[in-house]
C-alpha cells in the first residue's frame, strides 16, 4: 500500500492486499463538505390494514445511551408502515465478545439488526457473521459519511454495515477536587493548550488521598482508566500500528514501547497493586455510570469521551468540571486523540435484509443521528452534521470542532478484534507491572500476525 496525506493524517491507499484485503480505501478522519443523501431498500407497496413485519434488534448498550436507542426505535416504528423493530438488550460484555451473536448465527436464530463496535466489522465480516449490504448503499450515500467511518464498515470491496456515531477522547478534570487539594485548575484550561503526561501525573499525585495502609480513597489519575487505552498513548507518542508495505501489525513500534514504558513507570510510582485495587471493580462491563469515578468525584482527572458530558448532566448536574486536550509526551508537541464509534449490521442468517436496512437507513441516517447526537453527545458520522451548530453545546462543540478534524483511528483490519484483544492483554500486564513493555508488545505482535498472515 502507498501512503497519502490529508489534513495532516496518514491515509492508506490499497495497492497490496488481494481479494481478502483488510481495507478497500483509506482510514482517515479528514472532514469535507458533503451533501445530504439517504439510502433505503426497495419496498413493496403498502396495503392498508396489513400487519407490520417484526425486526429483531440486539444491542449490548445500557442506559443512558440505551434510552436514546429506544427513543429512535419508537420514532421509526411510528412512521414505518411496513416494519416494527423490537429491541433486545444483551448482557454487557467486552466489545470484541460476540459469543451471543455467534451462537445465534450457528443456531439459525439470528437477529435482523445487530449493534456492533465499528472497528470489529471487518473481523466479523471475515468470520462470516454479517451480511454485505452494498446493494443498498450507492456511492452518493457513501460520500456523505466521514471517510474513516465508511472504511471501517468496508471489507473485501463490500459494505457490511452503516456507521451510527463517532467520538473523540479528551482529558476531563474535576475542578472541585483540584481546589480541595490546593491546586489551581486554570492551568488545565483549553486556552493554555495541553500539559505533558509527566505534569499531569505530578499534579494528580497531589490530589490523591491514601490511608495509613496505603489504600486509596481518592486517586488523582488512574493511567489506564476509562479511555486511557493502549491506542490513546500510542497515538500520543506518534506510534504506528500497521505497516502497510509489509502487511504487518506493529504494536512493537519503538514509540509504542516508549509510551507503554511511561504507563509502566507511572503505575509503579503510584503502587500498581493499590491502583488496581481501586480501579478493577470499575472495569467490569456494564459498570453503572452513575458510580463512575468522575461523577462521584473519586478522581481529579480521567481520559474519556464526549459522552461523558451527558453523564455529568444526568448524574452530577452541579459538579464543576473542565475538558481539555489530551496531554503530550513533551512540551510543545501537538496533542493527539483518536475516534471510534458504533455501527448497525445485518447478521448472517437474517431472513429480512431489506427490512433491516430500512431501519438502518433511519437509525444511521440523518433522523437517527440528529437524535443520537443531541441526546448522548456522541458525534455524528454524516459529514454535514459534524458542523451543524444546532447539535452541540459549548462543551460538546470542542469535540466536533477542535478534536474530530485531526483525530486518528484504529486500522480497520480483518483481525481488528484479535489485535485489540492481544494489545489489551499486553497492556494489562504492563500497567499491573507484571511484564516489561517490549516483551509484552512483542507477544501481542506475534499472536496477531499469525492470524493476519492469511489475509496478506
Amino acid at each position: 500500500m502507498e501512503k497519502v496525506t490529508s489534513r495532516g493524517l496518514t491515509l492508506l491507499k490499497d495497492t497490496k492486499l488481494s481479494r481478502r484485503k483488510a481495507l478497500t480505501g483509506a482510514a482517515g478522519l479528514g472532514i469535507a463538505a458533503a451533501g445530504a443523501a439517504t439510502f433505503a431498500p426497495r419496498r413493496a407497496p403498502y396495503v392498508k390494514g396489513q400487519a407490520k413485519t417484526q425486526l429483531q434488534f440486539w444491542t449490548g448498550f445500557t442506559d443512558p445511551d440505551l434510552a436514546t436507542l429506544r427513543k429512535i426505535v419508537e420514532q421509526y416504528n411510528a412512521q414505518s408502515t411496513s416494519y416494527e423493530v423490537i429491541v433486545t438488550q444483551l448482557a454487557p460484555a467486552e466489545v470484541t465478545d460476540n459469543t451471543r451473536l455467534i451462537t445465534a448465527v450457528r443456531g439459525g436464530d439470528s437477529p435482523d439488526i445487530y449493534h456492533m463496535d465499528r472497528f470489529t466489522v471487518a473481523s466479523n465480516a471475515a468470520n462470516g457473521l454479517v451480511q454485505p449490504i452494498s446493494e443498498f448503499v450507492d456511492e452518493a450515500v457513501r460520500a456523505t459519511y466521514l471517510p474513516f467511518a465508511m472504511e471501517e464498515v468496508t471489507y473485501d470491496g463490500q459494505i457490511w454495515g452503516m456507521p451510527l456515531d463517532t467520538d473523540a477522547r479528551a482529558l476531563y478534570y474535576n475542578i472541585g477536587v483540584l481546589r480541595e487539594a490546593g491546586i489551581d485548575p486554570t492551568e488545565f484550561d483549553q486556552s493554555n493548550g495541553p500539559v505533558t503526561w509527566d505534569r499531569l501525573l505530578e499534579v494528580a499525585n497531589m490530589a490523591s488521598v491514601r490511608d495509613a495502609n496505603g489504600t486509596y480513597s481518592r486517586v488523582g489519575f488512574v493511567p489506564y482508566a476509562n479511555q486511557a487505552w493502549h491506542y490513546t498513548y500510542g497515538f500520543s507518542w506518534g506510534a504506528q500500528f500497521y505497516d502497510e508495505a509489509n502487511c504487518a501489525v506493529t504494536p512493537d513500534d519503538p514509540k509504542m514501547v516508549e509510551a507503554m514504558q511511561w504507563v509502566y513507570d507511572a503505575c509503579a510510582s503510584m503502587d500498581a497493586n493499590a491502583i488496581s485495587a481501586w480501579e478493577t471493580p470499575r472495569r467490569v462491563p456494564g459498570f453503572p455510570p452513575q458510580q463512575g469515578s468522575l461523577v462521584t468525584q473519586g478522581v481529579a482527572f480521567e481520559v474519556t469521551g464526549d459522552w461523558m458530558i451527558n453523564q455529568y448532566a444526568q448524574y452530577a448536574p452541579t459538579a464543576e468540571y473542565g475538558i481539555t486536550y489530551l496531554p503530550v509526551p513533551q512540551a510543545g508537541m501537538s496533542s493527539a486523540t483518536w475516534s471510534g464509534g458504533w455501527s448497525m449490521v445485518v447478521p448472517e442468517g437474517s431472513t429480512n435484509a431489506e427490512g433491516a436496512v430500512d431501519f438502518i437507513s433511519y437509525m444511521c441516517g440523518e433522523p437517527g443521528q440528529r437524535i443520537y447526537t443531541t441526546d448522548t453527545r456522541h458525534l455524528p458520522t454524516i459529514t454535514s452534521l459534524t458542523t451543524d451548530p444546532s447539535l452541540y453545546t459549548e462543551l460538546s462543540s470542542f469535540f466536533a470542532a477542535q478534536l474530530l478534524p485531526t483525530s486518528n483511528n484504529r486500522p480497520p483490519l480483518p483481525v481488528g478484534s484479535k489485535y485489540w484483544d492481544e494489545m489489551t492483554s499486553a497492556y494489562q500486564a504492563i500497567y499491573l507491572n507484571e511484564a516489561q513493555p517490549a516483551q509484552a508488545l512483542a507477544t501481542a505482535k506475534e499472536n496477531t500476525q499469525a492470524d493476519l498472515q492469511q489475509f496478506c
